[in-house]
């Protein structure tokens, strides 16, 4: 009890001593945690509003003439050939009329003067979900392209692409915020406890000549990392929750914004980056005091 008195006393002494260089160890971590945190809270949310618009993902393929229920079963062979899928409709002329019809509503008067059979027959494919990977489906539309009788294949390829190009670059910036933080709090702790470890050198010989064990020495430079990692992680995400409560506020009402469900991290989540912010920050504080405080 004495030991932990005394170790938490120093640490407290530590802290007042360096605290400049604390504040700006403290607040540069807590922004590398918002910044890390501010991507991937994005990066999730894109995953999950993908995975959500994936599940009614269907691809149509044109034909150029109604097919017979002989050229029926050819196409579903091959179209099976390739892999199984959730779901495959033959839709007629007159089928594709009637919804087209039904989609108008109230305009449906449009369609007096036209013919029923305007509209091209066509071919309803649900993938499978282990199938709707962007790379999987461009390669499933281009093997439907070349089916016979096939004009076009339709699955809203513009926006797919473009949306899955957008969460590729937001993984690269992930993974260089995540790179930053690790950096940053493991170089910016163990620098501030190095100018502590210098300002004191002289006072920690003469602890050592008293008698001072290493672990009494040693375990304030460790919490204090522990303490950078905990405060500046925790306030990093206060920050976080207020920016997204902010933008969840400020943006609600009709808007492209409200095409998704956003949600914020879960509590495992905040805890695994609390957890990873504090293990860096204690291993830059163990790196300086293995390397400049030769006891």
């Amino acid at each position: 009890m004495n030991f932990w008195f005394a170790v938490i006393r120093q640490t407290g002494r530590n802290l007042r001593q360096t605290w400049s260089s604390q504040v700006m160890t403290f607040l540069t971590v807590s922004l590398s945690v918002l910044i890390f945190a501010f991507f991937s809270l994005i990066y999730t949310n894109m995953i999950g509003a993908g995975d959500r618009l994936t599940d009614d993902l269907s691809l149509i393929v044109y034909l150029e003439d109604e097919p017979g229920e002989a050229m029926k079963e050819q196409l579903r062979r091959k179209i099976l050939n390739f892999d199984e899928v959730e779901e495959l409709r033959f839709i007629s002329r007159e089928e594709a009329y009637e919804r087209f019809a039904k989609q108008l509503g109230e305009n449906s008067d449009v369609l007096l003067d036209m013919p029923t059979d305007f509209l091209p027959a066509s071919i309803e494919i649900v993938p499978l979900k282990s199938l709707r990977g962007y790379s999987q489906i461009k390669l499933f539309s281009e093997y439907l392209t070349s089916l016979p009788g096939t004009e076009k294949v339709q699955y809203g390829q513009e926006w797919i692409e473009r949306f899955y190009h957008f969460v590729r670059l937001l993984t690269i910036v992930v993974i260089l915020s995540g790179t930053l933080l690790i950096l940053t709090a493991t170089f910016m702790v163990a620098y501030t406890i190095r100018l502590t470890i210098l300002g004191r050198q002289d006072e920690l010989e003469l602890l050592k000549l008293v008698g001072a064990t290493n672990s009494y020495i040693q375990t304030p430079f460790l919490i204090e990392g522990i303490l950078q990692g905990l405060m500046g992680s925790v306030i990093g995400l206060i920050a976080l929750y207020g920016l997204f409560q902010w933008i969840s506020t400020r943006f609600t009402g009709p808007g492209i914004l409200n095409l998704f469900q956003f949600d914020f991290f879960s509590p495992l989540i905040l805890i695994a980056i609390v957890l990873a912010s504090i293990s860096l920050c204690a291993f830059g504080s163990y790196t300086s005091i293995r390397k400049f405080l030769q006891i």
